[in-house]
């Protein structure tokens, strides 16, 4: 089975973590187009969650267009996901992962897509390897 996900981890906090990520990001032409800071929702409704979870949908607005002109489903799929979490079953080490590309524009079988794909995974995977160096 492929993975759904490509994670590493890093000696920094969630905080520098995050910081690292959001550089990384724009030095590879994305962008942060959200950000939830699970906990904090989570607390805002009444309940708890440890250890410190966030998660970013991002965007490359050229590559995003391209992706919608060959096939609009593609919509169901974007933005791209990355998160960054305290691992409680790690020691609480920090995590930076995302949501594979290319697995999830499989789902959509459009051979169209593999390229672009897996240019878009290559390119996430060397931001989220920045942030956490």
């Amino acid at each position: 089975m492929v993975p759904m996900d490509y994670t590493v981890a890093t000696d920094k906090p969630v905080s520098e973590a995050i910081k690292a990520l959001q550089a990384a990001l724009e030095e590879h032409k994305f962008s942060a187009l959200w950000h939830l800071h699970v906990n904090e929702k989570l607390r805002e409704k009444g309940f708890v969650l440890e250890p410190d979870f966030h998660i970013f949908e991002v965007c490359n607005p050229a590559k995003a267009k391209q992706a919608l002109e060959t096939d609009q489903k593609v919509g169901y799929l974007l933005p791209c996901k990355i998160v960054v979490y305290a691992d409680r079953v790690d020691g609480h080490r920090t995590k930076i992962g995302l949501l594979r590309p290319q697995v999830l524009m499989g789902l959509l079988g459009d051979e169209r897509l593999r390229d672009l794909a897996n240019e878009v995974e290559q390119e996430l995977r060397a931001v989220v390897d920045a942030a956490a160096r």
